[in-house]
């Protein structure tokens, strides 16, 4: 579980230990027209401006301070987000990195962990293979395992953005659209906000992990792939997503592969935002007419990472 205490223990911890690496990242306030959108107004939480350009270095740092680090340092399993937040987050506290990808991670991903000092190990097709695999290397040298979205301190530290959203907005907007993975996301944002703000959850229908679990009622595996399959590849939705969201997300939606790529490059040509396909879920979702909100509406859209080969927005 992660709780709003938990979140505030996180900050609490990045206020002593980590104001040279977690950033504050702005709150930007557009009206929905500017977005050819019927509401009063969008709110664009620029997280791909963190530290290793996602969300992810509020869970991994707050999960590396949380925890004694043996000689060994840490290790990871990773698409490429969390693996790129942990290595970085290693790096500020000056102690090793060992970051498992599965194939379908990007190259750019990749690089940018030989980057930060890491080593990596590509094994597997998707997630779930590289996380067995650094599970089993794990076991031998007793390094710490940050898990990519389903550690308490993972979750705690992801929700500290939705306590920056509150703070920055003045208040809790009426809804919030969340790129959803394995979860741990959308588990900290929701255990912040609880009811005082409606968290949608957004999936691309070739990875819908959590809209699978809904329809049978409990985790499920499911196949994953499509434009989006490096950062939102996760084929189970972590236990703790699944309890909150259970309590907290009214709704999950799936937004098609199309509908991401055109979010995505408008993001690009139209506010000169350079984002993967993974942080444009929100936006593809209310331009595609998937979630609809009221005119109204203060709607806040995450944006997530940017952890991307530029020259795919060409």
């Amino acid at each position: 579980m992660a709780t709003r205490t938990d979140i505030q223990a996180a900050a609490d911890r990045f206020a002593t230990d980590g104001r040279a690496f977690i950033r504050q990242t702005p709150l930007w306030k557009l009206p929905g027209a500017a977005f050819g959108v019927e509401c009063q107004e969008i709110w664009l939480k620029l997280e791909h401006l963190q530290a290793g350009g996602s969300f992810k270095a509020r869970g991994m740092y707050n999960r590396l301070l949380a925890h004694p680090i043996p000689d060994s340092g840490v290790i990871v399993a990773s698409g490429g987000n969390a693996g790129i937040a942990t290595a970085a987050a290693a790096r500020a506290l000056g102690v090793p990195c060992e970051v498992f990808v599965p194939t379908v991670s990007s190259p750019a991903k990749q690089a940018k962990l030989r980057e930060l000092g890491a080593s990596v190990v590509v094994t597997g097709a998707v997630y779930a293979e590289a996380l067995e695999a650094c599970l089993q290397r794990q076991r031998e040298t007793g390094a710490l395992l940050t898990h990519a979205y389903d550690q308490p301190e993972v979750v705690a530290g992801a929700g500290t953005l939705a306590q920056d959203i509150e703070a920055q907005g003045g208040e809790p907007p009426a809804s919030v659209l969340v790129s959803v993975g394995g979860g741990g996301l959308i588990a900290g944002i929701a255990a912040w906000f609880e009811d005082r703000s409606r968290v949608i959850a957004l999936e691309p229908e070739l990875a819908p992990t959590l809209y699978r679990a809904r329809a049978a009622g409990a985790p499920v595996d499911v196949a994953v792939s499509g434009i989006a399959a490096d950062s939102l590849g996760a084929k189970r939705i972590g236990a703790i997503a699944w309890d909150i969201s259970q309590r907290f997300v009214p709704q999950s939606l799936l937004v098609t592969d199309h509908a991401i790529r055109q979010a995505q490059l408008a993001l690009w040509k139209e506010f000169k935002l350079a984002v993967e396909p993974a942080a444009a879920l929100g936006l593809a979702a209310l331009q595609s007419g998937v979630y609809v909100p009221q005119t109204d509406e203060v709607c806040c859209l995450v944006i997530c990472g940017a952890n991307l080969d530029p020259a795919t927005l060409a």
